[in-house]
């Protein structure tokens, strides 16, 4: 349920009334996805390394990691319509620059062009703007089952043979759901080749400030910057450039102590942020 409309505030004189108002709220649909991948290691293969525990746990962590990536890609990619599989991500519904479309005045154009670009998202996460999702009757987070030794089909060589295996299941049911549009800021059109180049580049610091004044209440959850590390190297360059201008701006002033931040929001560095991405217009 997202808020469309506040009620009405009234300014009363004593003995007169008020008449009484309400919000108006509209119901909207956020799907989520079911993520899943199985694991299934020769048992012989896992017996050859020595340390059975220690050869699984390794293929564990590689499972760990691409699910990891797939998640993450789909939170800024992923797109429902296309791929009913999926669930609908942030650049979907930050597409455009159209003033007629609400999410317009959050999407502020870095002035790329071409098909090389990428963005900076600053998000603020809450119950009431923008949140993680999990289907009902499930469990949040990576889910792991471990079958222990089984005999599997394989599909290499004659159709049918068997094989026993060491057989693990990963799923992840999940989504998210934006209940409040002005709390979520897409820079786009961020040319990387110029940026790169320092020639014609976007000024990164200045549009991520315009991207802190585009939220209305920075305290209505946890904000955060996420970026490619593309992104991240030129923006350290950009700000030691500004320092070495005399622009007022120190090291200790941006980047916090122990975490990258700016102006006291975190930063954190996404390689599934692309530098492949069309210009939004």
């Amino acid at each position: 349920t997202v808020r469309t409309g506040l009620p009405q505030a009234t300014w009363r004189l004593l003995n007169a009334g008020v008449t009484p108002s309400k919000s108006t709220t509209a119901q909207i649909d956020e799907q989520a996805g079911m993520l899943e991948a199985w694991s299934e290691v020769d048992v012989d293969l896992a017996k050859l390394n020595g340390n059975i525990a220690a050869f699984r746990l390794s293929e564990a962590r590689a499972f760990i990691e691409a699910m990891n990536q797939e998640f993450a890609a789909t939170v800024f990619y992923g797109n429902g319509g296309l791929a009913p599989e999926e669930f609908t991500g942030l650049a979907p519904r930050y597409s455009t620059l159209t003033s007629t479309v609400p999410t317009a005045a959050n999407t502020l154009n870095g002035g790329g062009a071409g098909s090389d670009n990428s963005s900076i998202w600053l998000i603020v996460w809450g119950d009431q703007t923008c949140m993680g999702i999990f289907p009902k009757g499930s469990k949040a987070g990576l889910q792991h089952d471990d079958y222990g030794e089984v005999t599997v089909e394989v599909t290499a060589g004659v159709a049918g043979q068997r094989m026993r295996a060491y057989q693990e299941r990963w799923q992840w049911k999940g989504g998210i759901a934006l209940k409040d549009h002005r709390y979520a800021v897409r820079i786009c059109n961020i040319d990387i080749s110029n940026l790169v180049a320092k020639s014609s580049a976007a000024d990164l610091i200045e549009l991520m400030i315009k991207a802190i004044h585009r939220i209305p209440t920075l305290g209505m959850g946890k904000p955060a910057f996420y970026m490619n590390r593309t992104c991240f190297q030129m923006l350290d360059i950009q700000r030691r450039d500004d320092v070495i201008a005399g622009g007022g701006i120190t090291y200790q002033d941006v980047d916090g102590i122990s975490r990258p931040t700016f102006r006291g929001i975190p930063i954190a560095k996404s390689d599934q942020l692309l530098e492949t991405e069309a210009t939004v217009s």
